[in-house]
């Protein structure tokens, strides 16, 4: 329920015995409505898997001399300073937690939320700083920079910077909505520079946790029937792994990789995504297959070194963490790929050397 306050009407409802009936009656003849709505929506128009690859991002590779990392392989961060990682919490999702609904920190004075954004905001910062001082959850990571080229819309993963041997690749799928003319339909793979050119580019990747240590506080907590510090505790330990990705990929535009080392940006313009360069991760619209992060994880041996797990689902254990890509390229841009048709259906099972069912199961929210 996106609105909390509806809560006490429903269930009161629902508990009447007079009320629910007619209650219940006019769910059903809502759900109807929502049904037919959305069967009369009008479908997206898809172009073929051809003539959207036609419509790729132009990028001029003749004149572009990639940056190079400062190291090539991986770097363990472990036992990351908490202290350090404050400065980039993006607020805002964390009312979400609460249903609570504004831009941080305007909610804060809002007419309808703003006191219930205030209290639970002030009982944050106490918990928040507690936790630091006493070290209750400990941040782990680890970051990756690899040779890397472009062949169709996947990447390739070099051992070394010979580039004689592919360790992994990466596969990445295409928009297929047809576009205005000059909008591109747009691929991650698009960003980094085609092997045909020659180019010797580099992609990086990450994965961040600060849930260790999360789920014995809020076991205990509710244990003691305090249902609110432990879904507070979970909350918190969520904006710090974010934070931990901010901070991180903050170091690797200025630092690890380098590109941007003069970058001025305040922790506003980071979360509003001012820096050049961006840091999808699998699962999300611009590359929402989750099975690449498994290919993620391998290259970083993110379990052994910053002891996150994956799922059968692929979803990350702590559930406080965060992985994903680095892509340096200026012309590089977040997009949700959307709807796919059957021809990049069949063409991306073959490049994941899958049968149809298991490419329809793990595309399913895309076809």
């Amino acid at each position: 329920m996106p609105d909390a306050s509806r809560a006490v009407n429903m269930c009161s409802n629902l508990l009447s015995d007079e009320l629910k009936d007619n209650y219940l009656v006019g769910v059903r003849e809502d759900y109807v409505k929502v049904r037919e709505q959305h069967a009369n929506k009008k479908g997206v128009k898809l172009v073929s898997l051809g003539a959207a690859r036609n419509n790729a991002a132009k990028i001029d590779w003749k004149d572009y001399l990639p940056p190079t990392p400062s190291f090539v392989g991986t770097k363990t961060l472990t036992n990351y300073p908490l202290e350090e990682l404050l400065p980039f919490i993006d607020w805002a999702p964390f009312f979400q937690t609460w249903d609570l609904w504004g831009k941080y920190p305007e909610i804060l004075e809002d007419a309808t939320v703003g006191e219930a954004a205030r209290e639970v905001f002030e009982n944050a910062q106490i918990m928040l700083k507690q936790l630091v001082e006493e070290k209750w959850l400990v941040a782990n990571g680890v970051v990756g920079f690899w040779p890397a080229n472009r062949v169709g819309d996947s990447i390739e993963i070099y051992a070394d910077e010979t580039r004689s041997t592919v360790m992994k690749t990466f596969h990445h799928l295409r928009q297929q909505n047809e576009k205005p003319p000059g909008n591109p339909n747009q691929c991650l793979a698009d960003f980094v520079a085609p092997k045909t050119t020659g180019v010797a580019d580099f992609i990086g990747g990450f994965a961040v946790s600060a849930g260790e240590g999360c789920e014995e506080r809020a076991v205990a907590y509710a244990a003691a029937n305090d249902d609110y510090n432990a879904i507070m505790i979970k909350a918190l330990a969520d904006r710090l792994a974010e934070a931990f990705a901010e901070h991180l990929h903050w170091k690797a535009r200025r630092e690890y990789w380098g590109y941007a080392k003069d970058e001025a940006l305040s922790s506003s313009d980071m979360i509003a995504e001012k820096y050049v360069g961006i840091r999808p991760a699998p699962g999300y619209p611009a590359c929402p297959e989750h099975t690449e992060k498994g290919t993620l994880f391998e290259l970083l041996n993110a379990t052994k070194e910053a002891g996150i797990a994956l799922t059968d689902s692929f979803a990350m254990w702590p559930t406080a963490a965060v992985s994903g890509f680095y892509f340096s390229h200026p012309d590089a841009k977040y997009f949700a790929v959307g709807k796919i048709d059957r021809d990049q259906l069949t063409d991306y099972a073959k490049r994941k050397g899958w049968d149809i069912a298991t490419a329809e199961r793990w595309l399913a929210p895309n076809l």
